[in-house]
C-alpha cells in the first residue's frame, strides 16, 4: 500500500486532539487560586502596620499562597480577600470597616489549619452622627450616636484655646451609641473631646452652657421676662418640652399674622460679647418660616427680615443657632425689651408652636 501523507497528517492531528482532551479531562477544577501546598506560613513584613477600616494591607513572607481565612482578633471580624491574588510570597486584603479599634493580631489560616498571627493596630477613631441635646447644665444626659464608641475611655467639654477641659461621666457605651452626663463648666460653650483606644477627636457640634447664657425661656420665663404676644397669648405648657418639663406655647390664628413675644421691660443693654441666639422650636402641621424680630433692630419690631428667617420643620423639635452679626437683631447702643417670632399667615388653619431654651450666648 502506498503512503498517503495527507491521511497521516489527519490521523496524527486527531490522535493529538484526543490525547489533549483526555489529559484535560483528568485535570482538577480550581477556583483560580495558586496551586500551592499548605507549607508553613511565615510573615516577613506587613504594610502598613496600622490603618483604618477599608485600607489595603500587604503582607509579605513565605508559604502565603494557601491562606484561606483572615480574621481580626478583636470581636473576630473577618477580612474579605481574593484568593486568586495570593502568591507564595504575598497576600493582599483590606481592613474590615467593622474591625474593632486598637492593637490586636491578624490571624491568617491555611487549608491545613495552620495559623499565622501578625500584630496590627486598627485605627478606629470615634465618629459622631447625631447628638440628642446641644444645651447643658450639670447632670444633663446626652446621647451620642456614631461609630467606634464602645471603647471610649473619656469625654470632656473642652476649649483648647482657653486650656479648659471639664470631664463628663460615661453612663453607657456600645459600638454605635454613647450616653454621658455633662459636668459643671466655666465655659460659655465648647466642643466634646472624645477619646478611645485609637486616639482623640473633637466634635464639630458645639454645646451651650445654660448656666453661662442669658436665658429668655427655659422651663419658664426667665427673671424679668413675660409674655407680650400679639393675638393669642403665649403660655407655659407642660405638654411639650425638649429640655426639662415645659416650653412656651403659642397659637398662631389662621390669617392673623400673630407674633410670639418674650418681653423684658427692664431692658437688656447692647453687649457685643454675645455671639449667638440659640433655641428650639417645635413646628406645626406643615413646614413654616418664622422670623426673629426685636425692638432693638434697625428694621423695627414686627418686621420680616430675610436674614432673620428660621425654617421650622413640621411636627419635630428644630434646633437653631444664629450668629447675631448675620442678623438684624441688636443695634449697637440700643436696649432690647422685646424678642419675637413672627409668622406670615397661617392661611389654612390655626397652628401651635412650642419654644424652649431661648438664649443669648457669648
Amino acid at each position: 500500500m502506498k503512503f498517503n501523507p495527507l491521511y497521516s497528517v489527519a490521523s496524527l492531528s486527531a490522535l493529538a486532539l484526543a490525547t489533549g482532551l483526555a489529559i484535560s479531562s483528568c485535570q482538577k477544577d480550581t477556583d483560580g487560586s495558586p496551586q500551592i501546598g499548605p507549607g508553613n506560613p511565615v510573615a516577613t513584613k506587613v504594610m502598613p502596620d496600622s490603618a483604618a477600616g477599608g485600607a489595603l494591607v500587604t503582607l509579605t513572607g513565605t508559604g502565603l499562597g494557601d491562606i484561606r481565612t483572615i480574621m481580626f482578633e478583636k470581636q473576630n471580624v473577618p477580612a474579605g480577600f481574593q484568593t486568586t491574588l495570593n502568591t507564595d510570597g504575598a497576600i493582599l486584603f483590606r481592613v474590615p470597616t467593622e474591625a474593632a479599634g486598637g492593637k490586636q493580631n491578624i490571624m491568617l489560616t491555611n487549608s491545613a489549619g495552620q495559623t499565622l498571627t501578625v500584630p496590627f493596630k486598627v485605627l478606629a477613631f470615634p465618629t459622631v452622627s447625631t447628638i440628642s441635646m446641644y444645651d447643658f447644665t450639670k447632670g444633663t444626659k446626652v446621647t451620642i450616636t456614631g461609630n467606634n464608641l464602645d471603647d471610649v475611655t473619656s469625654v470632656a467639654v473642652a476649649d483648647s484655646l482657653k486650656g479648659i477641659s471639664d470631664a463628663a461621666t460615661i453612663v453607657s457605651k456600645s459600638k454605635k451609641e454613647l450616653v454621658i452626663t455633662m459636668p459643671a463648666s466655666s465655659l460659655n460653650r465648647g466642643t466634646l473631646a472624645i477619646t478611645n483606644s485609637t486616639g482623640r477627636i473633637r466634635t464639630k457640634q458645639e454645646f451651650t452652657n445654660i448656666d453661662k447664657a442669658l436665658t429668655v425661656f427655659t422651663d419658664s420665663y426667665s427673671t424679668g421676662y413675660q409674655d407680650n404676644s400679639w393675638g393669642d397669648a403665649g403660655a407655659v405648657s407642660t405638654k411639650e418640652a425638649v429640655f426639662g418639663t415645659a416650653s412656651a406655647a403659642k397659637n398662631y390664628q389662621k390669617g392673623n399674622w400673630h407674633l410670639m413675644c418674650f418681653a423684658n421691660w427692664g431692658g437688656v443693654k447692647y453687649d457685643a460679647s454675645y455671639t449667638y441666639l440659640t433655641g428650639w422650636i417645635k413646628g406645626g402641621s406643615v413646614d413654616y418660616p418664622l422670623f426673629v424680630t426685636t425692638d432693638a433692630s434697625k428694621a423695627g419690631f414686627g418686621n420680616f427680615v430675610d436674614a432673620n428667617q428660621i425654617n421650622v420643620k413640621a411636627g419635630v423639635w428644630n434646633y437653631f443657632k444664629i450668629k447675631l452679626s448675620d442678623m438684624d437683631f441688636w443695634a449697637p447702643g440700643s436696649t432690647m425689651q422685646q424678642l419675637g417670632f413672627r409668622i406670615k399667615g397661617p392661611d389654612k388653619q390655626d397652628e401651635v408652636f412650642y419654644f424652649d431654651n431661648i438664649m443669648l450666648v457669648k
